[in-house]
């Protein structure tokens, strides 16, 4: 028995095994690199060209902030914030989703909790996703980062 069939691309061969036995998932990462207060900056401008990575001090607290920018670049998080009938919206706990699949609202009340939608009527969203400030919008419309969402429930 002979089977023929061609690979296109530029594959490792651990890549290509896992694919073969289907048995591995890949998930993205960020390399933290701690103590650079101890390093010279030739020895960080070396560092710097590795791949998906952030060097802070824990010690000084250096870059954390570049760390937390690091992280939502490069895992593809998005921030949603929900804001309850005639109060502000809560910026301190916001809904974190994947940008793939594509965030949409109903996957951002999937995410609050999965009955949810059985009683959604509308929301309104204010945001970058917002043709006008607030927008009212069904359940297919798609959420982008630092979003505000008041969800109107059937009664």
């Amino acid at each position: 028995m002979c089977i023929r069939d061609s690979i296109k691309g530029d594959y490792t061969p651990d890549e290509l095994i896992d694919a073969i036995e289907g048995n591995r998932t890949y998930i993205p990462a960020v390399y933290v690199l701690n103590k650079i207060d101890q390093i010279s900056i030739e020895e960080l401008d070396i560092i710097a060209r590795i791949p998906h990575n952030c060097p802070i001090s824990a010690l000084d607290n250096w870059n954390l902030d570049g760390l937390l920018e690091t992280i939502w670049d490069h895992l593809n998080f998005i921030r949603v914030y929900t804001k309850p009938r005639g109060q502000v919206p809560d910026y301190g706990a916001p809904v974190i989703l994947k940008k793939t699949p594509v965030p949409s609202l109903e996957n951002f009340c999937t995410r609050i909790h999965r009955q949810f939608m059985k009683k959604f009527k509308y929301a309104w969203v204010w945001g970058s996703s917002a043709r006008h400030q607030p927008q009212k919008v069904g359940k297919d419309h798609t959420l982008e980062d630092e979003d505000v969402v008041q969800i109107v429930k059937k009664v």
